[in-house]
């Protein structure tokens, strides 16, 4: 059993401001904000969250299924994929279109400024995750922002052959209307979102925390710099910080190394809150590198990391499933 991933396969080229965006933001002028920011470095890296999300998933041990569409330009990026252990077999090559690219710059508080050009990945819809689900015996599907037309269609199959489904509209969240975003989660095994996204998804369909812990089975809410809740029907929330870090090189893709160590542990069998620590730690292991594939996990750091930041029993409840892992396949 594994676990499948429907979220887009891209290219990041990202971009460093030694400055702070919010010192060149005016509050009366931002209807007519025109800027250009000088960066200091450039690099592109391999990233796009469906790809982050497998690759992480994969360091952890696992073999997951990755479904979308892809360009020609992303042979390379397919091939290092798969030496690192994940199932590509649900990609497929589009005629027309170049690979998705992410173009994003940060700054020096570690805001970031970005835009997504979709891509190859407007046309995943036609790729069948449901039956590439079920081919790949996957217990559980994470639908991740994307294409819209992809995330009801994939969210459609997946109820359709009766999968397990995790709803992560992230940042599509702005542009869908409330009945789009309540199609998207009602029925979910778990709803994962950041504070404000979560905010915005009430106020766009109107309903309470309470309505919408109603239309799915667990909540998974990252707090930024407070880490993460969990909320579950009927039980205390579960609470869980952030993992210790050395140094904060770049944030581009630690969202989905949390949720690729979450489920990673959720897949081994571990409660919510051990997994909500295996995600925080895995987050933390990118975030002090510059790419959200650039990293090989290390066993022994990552435990060392764990037992820092969250006791030798976390730890210890980890030890027999992780594995040494491939080599670091993030530069394109």
């Amino acid at each position: 059993m594994t676990v499948a991933i429907s979220g887009p396969v891209a290219f990041d080229q990202l971009m460093r401001f030694e400055g702070r965006f919010a010192e060149q933001l005016l509050a009366g002028s931002l209807d007519s904000v025109s800027l250009s920011f000088l960066t200091d470095d450039m690099c592109v890296r391999r990233g796009g969250v469906g790809g982050n999300i497998a690759y992480g998933l994969a360091q952890l041990g696992l073999r997951p299924l990755l479904v979308g569409m892809v360009g020609a330009d992303a042979a390379d990026y397919v091939g290092a994929l798969e030496r690192a252990g994940v199932d590509t077999r649900g990609l497929r090559l589009s005629e027309s279109r170049h690979t998705a690219r992410y173009v994003c710059t940060t700054d020096a508080a570690m805001c970031q400024i970005s835009s997504f050009y979709v891509g190859a990945a407007a046309q995943s819809h036609e790729v069948s995750l449901g039956e590439a689900a079920t081919a790949g015996h996957a217990e559980l599907a994470i639908i991740a922002a994307g294409d819209p037309r992809t995330m009801r269609e994939h969210t459609r199959q997946c109820r359709d052959v009766g999968i397990p489904f995790v709803a992560d509209p992230a940042q599509q969240i702005a542009l869908l209307d409330g009945p789009a975003l309540r199609e998207l989660i009602e029925g979910a095994a778990y709803l994962v979102s950041n504070e404000y996204e979560f905010e915005l998804l009430r106020a766009k369909t109107g309903l309470s925390a309470e309505q919408l812990a109603d239309l799915v089975g667990i909540r998974v809410t990252t707090l930024g710099a407070r880490g993460v809740e969990i909320c579950r029907g009927g039980a205390d929330p579960v609470r869980v910080p952030v993992a210790a870090v050395a140094r904060k090189a770049d944030p581009t893709g630690t969202g989905d190394a949390f949720r690729a160590g979450f489920f990673a542990a959720r897949h081994r069998g571990l409660s919510l809150e051990l997994a909500a620590q295996v995600g925080s730690a895995l987050a933390a292991t990118v975030l002090e590198v510059v790419g959200p594939q650039d990293y090989t996990l290390d066993v022994a750091d990552f435990r060392a990391r764990l037992a820092r930041s969250y006791g030798t029993a976390t730890a210890d409840a980890v030890d027999d499933w992780l594995r040494p892992a491939a080599q670091p396949v993030g530069v394109a």
